[in-house]
Formats: C-alpha cells, structure tokens, sequence
C-alpha cells in the first residue's frame, strides 16, 4: 500500500485466462531428480518454474504442484540434481512428467557426485538440497541450496511456451 491508499479489491481472475496469458511467457524445463530412499531407484519430476534466486549462499528455486506424488520422493532424499533440458529431450520430458510407472525406463543417466541421478544430454546440473519450502496457492515454492553444478552441453534449451514445447528459432 503507498501513501495510505486503500488496496483495490483482488478481480476474479478465470483460471483459463490466467494460463493463457501467463503462457506467453517462454520458459525453459528442469527435471529435478533424485533417488528414492530405501528403493535405490531414480525418481522425477519435470517444472517449467525455476529459477535462481541468490549468489551467496547460492540458492535456486523451482515450484512444484501439491498433487505431485514424486514430490515427497524426492524431498525425502537428500540430494537433488536440477536438470536443464536441452531441446532433443522433449521425450525425456514427456516421461517424467506422467504419474506412475517407471519414469526412467529408456531415459540415460549417471550419478552426480553426491549420487542424484544426472540425465545425460542435459545441458548443465545444478545440485542441491532443500533450504525451505513456501505454500504458495496450489503449489509450494522450494528454495534448494546449491552443493555442486556444471554446464555439460552446447545446445539449444528445451523451451516451454503458450502450452507446447518448442526451441529456440
């Protein structure tokens, strides 16, 4: 509120709306990935919401839905691994964003050095572990501290961008 004004009432804003034009803002697309504990099994989830959100201490930030099954996988395990997908991996996309099953079948990948599961063909990983975590409507924030990262390949980014996937032209 500035100089005293009265804030305005929120306006009912349409969900399909809200989603359309918010959609027009192009983004990239991060697996965040882990391994399960007790199964030693790889687990996922895709989020077209991250971003970078200090340099010291270096934290990261990603968003992800309250009806996320994978999401309790993963916070229970320890290490993180934020994967920047590159534009080949639509497919790896499309897998991991499915609830059930087993995600990683056909999808490539290799420990990163605190043992999260590095999805080959990712552009760069971010290693992390979780610092807080913030309700925020029908997601929760999650602020993740950064451990270890690496950039791995020159491509173009796998971009998210009015409902579809698409690259950079």
């Amino acid at each position: 509120m500035l100089d005293g004004a009265a804030a305005a009432p929120a306006a009912e804003i349409d969900a399909a709306r809200f989603r359309s034009v918010l959609g027009r803002f192009a983004t990239g697309v991060v697996a965040i990935t882990a391994v399960e504990p007790g199964t030693g099994r790889p687990a996922g989830l895709v989020a077209n919401s991250f971003t970078s959100v200090s340099l010291a201490p270096p934290l990261v930030a990603f968003c992800v839905a309250h009806t996320s099954t994978t999401w309790p996988l993963l916070r229970g395990s320890g290490r993180l691994c934020v994967n920047i997908l590159s534009e080949p991996q639509l497919e790896v996309c499309r897998r991991l964003a499915v609830r059930g099953g087993d995600k990683f079948a056909g999808i490539d990948w290799t420990e990163s050095p605190g043992g999260a599961p590095l999805i080959d063909g990712a552009l760069a990983w971010i290693e992390c572990t979780v610092e807080q975590e913030h309700v925020a409507g029908d997601h929760v924030i999650v602020v993740a501290r950064v451990h270890d990262l690496d950039g791995r390949h020159d491509a173009d980014p796998l971009l998210f961008y009015r409902g579809g996937y698409g690259r950079l032209a």
